[in-house]
Parts: structure tokens; sequence; C-alpha cells
């Protein structure tokens, strides 16, 4: 399955299929709490939570990748990731784009 960030595909004549998205709500643990915690003393990168949100990417990108396949799409174009906090804790990211058919 191909995904792009742009509208469209060069070279490629496409249909569209219709909006498809990917979500996960993940949460946080008590371990990297308080490494967080400890780290947003000194400064820098939170490793852990870089990891979590970018496995977090990774299944929602898969789970908007299943919902085109069921549609029978080729492509996904306009793909974008959003992320917010739902809950303290918890936060959920979200995976869309618009389904497409090469014609």
């Amino acid at each position: 399955m191909k995904l792009v960030s742009i509208d469209t595909i060069p070279g490629q004549e496409i249909e569209a299929l219709g909006l498809v998205k990917g979500t996960i709500v993940q949460s946080k643990n008590i371990g990297r709490d308080f490494m967080a915690g400890m780290k947003t003393l000194v400064g820098g990168e939170i490793a852990g939570y870089t990891e979590m949100l970018n496995e977090a990417r990774m299944i929602a990108t898969k789970r908007m990748v299943d919902e085109a396949e069921k549609l029978g799409a080729d492509a996904i174009v306009g793909v974008r990731y959003g992320s917010s906090a739902v809950m303290q804790g918890a936060a959920e990211v979200v995976a869309y784009g618009t389904a497409v058919k090469f014609l």
C-alpha cells in the first residue's frame, strides 16, 4: 500500500474511495512516568515516551491501511497524523487519509 502526504500520486490517475482512519489510545506506565519525571529535572528527550508514541503511530497507520484494504484501495493520499490527551496519562493517536484506487 502506497502512503503519501500529498493529495495526488504523480503519474497516476486515481479515484477516491473515501476517508480511512486508524486510532489508538495509548497509556503511560508507572515506570515510564517515574523516569520521565526524573528526566524533566535535567532536560532532554524522554526516550520512553518517544518510543511509546512511535509505536502508537505504527499501530494507527496499520489500522488505517487495513481499513483502506477492505475498500480495495491501492494507496492512501493526504495522510495526516494527530494526537491529543484524552485523559491524564493517556494519549490518542489518529492516522487518516483518503483511500484511492488507480485507474
